[in-house]
């Protein structure tokens, strides 16, 4: 499957290191913009307390996870931290078609696989302040050991070198801020010409204006 042709809907990647507080940015938006649907991932990793399966994850075992992957049900799949991750296509793609705009929390490797196939994809990418911040944050968390927090870290590096690869890049120092920035990214995104012209299409028509 691949989706060149825009749809409705836009599809949204918000990347990050693990820390620069995305989780929490795409809540906010979510709250706020409640047109925006979070696309639920298949994981491997073990729940967090409060997480629920079906809500911030679907939760399965490994064997589960490659035998979904060998049927090539994932737009995109990783293994992150020791674990997989994988994100369902036929969901994206009936969302966009819909005029739905579908969010993605996903990391880099899963960004460039997601373009593969929806190249019209928005890329965001968040960046902490700093590193000292960011190893501050991930061990205000609480629930990630010393040794996974240094292994974090060490990943950190490597995953900012791909910041370029995003159309946008948000440095998530004053939450409210980021937050601005990010709502009017999900906002104007909506205002792209092909997904104007997916959505009215009549209209456009009448203005004489080929898509």
């Amino acid at each position: 499957m691949s989706s060149s042709k825009p749809s409705a809907g836009s599809v949204l990647i918000v990347a990050a290191p693990s820390g620069a507080g995305k989780s929490s940015l795409v809540s906010a938006l979510l709250e706020q913009e409640t047109d925006i649907l979070l696309s639920v991932s298949f994981t491997t990793r073990a729940p967090r307390p409060g997480e629920q399966n079906g809500k911030e994850y679907f939760f399965i075992d490994q064997a589960e996870f490659l035998e979904r992957q060998s049927h090539n049900e994932f737009l995109e799949s990783a293994q992150v931290h020791g674990n997989f991750y994988g994100t369902s296509k036929r969901l994206i793609q009936e969302q966009i078609d819909a005029g739905r705009d579908v969010l993605l929390e996903i990391d880099w490797q899963g960004a460039q696989q997601v373009r593969q196939q929806f190249p019209n994809a928005v890329g965001i990418f968040i960046l902490p302040p700093s590193i000292a911040a960011l190893e501050q944050r991930l061990k205000q968390r609480g629930h990630d050991s010393d040794e996974v927090i240094a292994r974090r870290l060490h990943n950190a590096a490597g995953e900012i070198a791909h910041a370029h690869e995003f159309d946008y890049v948000i440095i998530n120092e004053n939450f409210d801020a980021a937050l601005s920035q990010l709502v009017g990214i999900a906002r104007a995104s909506r205002c792209r010409f092909g997904q104007q012209a997916a959505r009215f299409g009549d209209l456009f028509a009448g203005f004489g204006i080929q898509p």
